[in-house]
């Protein structure tokens, strides 16, 4: 005769606060790291539509002992297919261009801004983000469970006890 057997059942703490936030901090950077993520990289290695980039006009923001500057004017491909009107050319600053002397820089795709053909180095600090999701998931769910050890044997047998 066999005896039925009842299914155990194990029952999973529940997340602390700490560890939702965390959770939820970490999604947010993977939605920030991953946002625009094919431009991203094909900006990292210039590979787009190449052509030549026309300064238009300086635009300058003064920051305390800091000046950010970006150059902005026409972009038109080699082979004429392209032609974009107002955008920024990355990585440009006062003293890189002079206004209306043509720069070779590519178009990748981004909405209002060409890059040099060198690239450019946005892919790093979305790395870091996603990085750094990463570690914030494994730490809360990588590791394995820690083991608690055994408990210590009894000193005494229970046949000697008194």
């Amino acid at each position: 005769m066999t005896t039925p057997t009842t299914p155990v059942t194990t029952r999973r703490a529940r997340p602390s606060a700490l560890t939702v936030t965390l959770t939820l901090f970490a999604g947010l950077l993977v939605f920030l790291g991953a946002q625009n993520a094919g431009t991203v990289l094909r900006a990292a290695f210039a590979d787009g539509e190449p052509g030549l980039f026309v300064p238009r006009a300086l635009s300058c923001v003064q920051h305390p002992g800091h000046e950010s500057c970006v150059w902005t004017g026409d972009f038109g491909s080699h082979d004429g297919t392209v032609l974009l009107r107002g955008v920024e050319l990355y990585g440009s600053d006062r003293t890189t261009h002079r206004a209306g002397l043509p720069v070779p820089a590519v178009d990748v795709g981004a909405p209002a801004r060409v890059y040099g053909p060198g690239g450019s180095g946005e892919w790093m600090f979305r790395a870091l983000l996603l990085a750094a999701a990463a570690a914030i998931l494994w730490s809360l769910y990588g590791r394995r469970p820690r083991r608690t050890p055994a408990p210590a044997p009894d000193p005494v047998p229970p046949a000697t006890r008194s």
